[in-house]
């Protein structure tokens, strides 16, 4: 599964990198007094993305299909919205720090139980216990109940007075958000590509094989659910800064299933697949609201057609473009035609000899 994927892949990306990257010039005139609001939406693509990937790791790498993902999604927004100070921001240096220690060590309690099961009660138990939170915060006065919590000040990051990144200004949140997500990137890209990742791709193709050769599958289980609690945490504390409350629903079945939907949408086990997914879901999401009420017809009807259609999501479409599978499926049957030929005509040259 781990391989290496054409050099179109890397260009068209560093391409929808660059294009995404310079929004802030071209942004305003092309949507020109809408282009405040796209630049919004582009954010929450870009932190749509970072969640959706965590998700990857998970579901297209290791093989284990999560229900209950957005449990650390909502953890991440809830530790920022409840840690953070009244009258004042929180520090970016604490803040980033105490949100995936929560996160890890509420993965690391969840994982311990829910890698203990496999395919169907698996997918049975991570939303079983991302309903537990959801009901838990639901219901909770310090969390504010359905009403959820309001961050008044988003984090700083400055060093003593002098301010690194003014976090409140939407383009430097724009590109610090852009910034989380490439980091993410790369860090699952080299991931894959260690020998964890490889031990991990063992077991997404034979768990039992790999238990034979003597490797202890649910200790690298536990290590990758882990570190995707801990990156979809993050993700839901740069959701929470940018709207500035966390909310129940972000702890709720609804928003795995659709970080689920972006995944199959893009490409699963391929890291940049789910950027893609996150970034179409998201626009076909805003154009069908704005189409019709009767929008999730609309959104159902993309994804089943998108599984039929493209099963390997929009990524399969950039590492192997059907106008290739076709040109290289007729080559193939070419040289065994000419096999074929070469050795019916062996026997008959053999006996006009004899």
């Amino acid at each position: 599964m781990l391989h290496r994927y054409p050099k179109r892949v890397a260009y068209i990306m560093l391409a929808l990198t660059a294009l995404v990257a310079t929004f802030p010039l071209w942004g305003v005139a092309v949507f020109g007094s809408q282009a405040n609001f796209m630049l919004e939406k582009l954010t929450l693509m870009l932190i749509l993305a970072l969640f959706a990937m965590s998700l990857d790791l998970l579901v297209g790498i290791v093989g284990l299909v999560s229900l209950g993902h957005a449990l650390f999604f909502g953890l991440g927004a809830y530790t920022l919205a409840l840690a953070s100070p009244d009258f004042s921001p929180a520090s970016m240096w604490w803040m980033l720090p105490l949100v995936i220690g929560v996160s890890a060590c509420v993965g690391l309690i969840v994982g311990i139980l829910v890698i203990r099961t496999k395919g169907i009660f698996f997918i049975m138990t991570t939303l079983a216990f991302g309903q537990m939170l959801y009901y838990f915060i639901s219901t909770s006065q310090f969390a504010g109940g359905t009403d959820g919590v309001f961050i008044m000040f988003r984090p700083s990051l400055a060093i003593g007075d002098t301010t690194l990144v003014d976090l409140d200004n939407s383009y430097s949140f724009f590109y610090f958000c852009l910034g989380m997500l490439l980091v993410g990137y790369l860090f699952l890209r080299w991931l894959t590509r260690s020998y964890f990742g490889q031990v991990l791709d063992g077991i997404h193709d034979n768990e039992h094989r790999m238990q034979a050769l003597g490797y202890a599958t649910s200790g690298y289980k536990l290590i990758a659910f882990v570190i995707a609690g801990v990156m979809a945490a993050i993700a839901g504390m740069l959701a929470a800064m940018q709207y500035g409350f966390a909310n129940p629903a972000q702890l709720g079945w609804h928003t795995s299933g659709e970080v689920l939907m972006m995944l199959i949408l893009g490409g699963m086990g391929t890291i940049f697949g789910p950027i893609l997914g996150a970034f179409a879901y998201e626009i076909l999401l805003f154009v069908y609201e704005h189409a019709t009420t009767h929008w999730p017809i609309l959104m159902g009807l993309t994804i089943i057609v998108a599984v039929l259609v493209l099963p390997r999501g929009i990524a399969g479409v950039m590492i192997a473009p059907p106008w290739q599978r076709k040109r290289t499926t007729v080559s193939s049957n070419e040289d065994e035609t000419k096999q074929a030929s070469s050795v019916s005509a062996q026997p008959a040259a053999q006996s006009k000899g004899d």
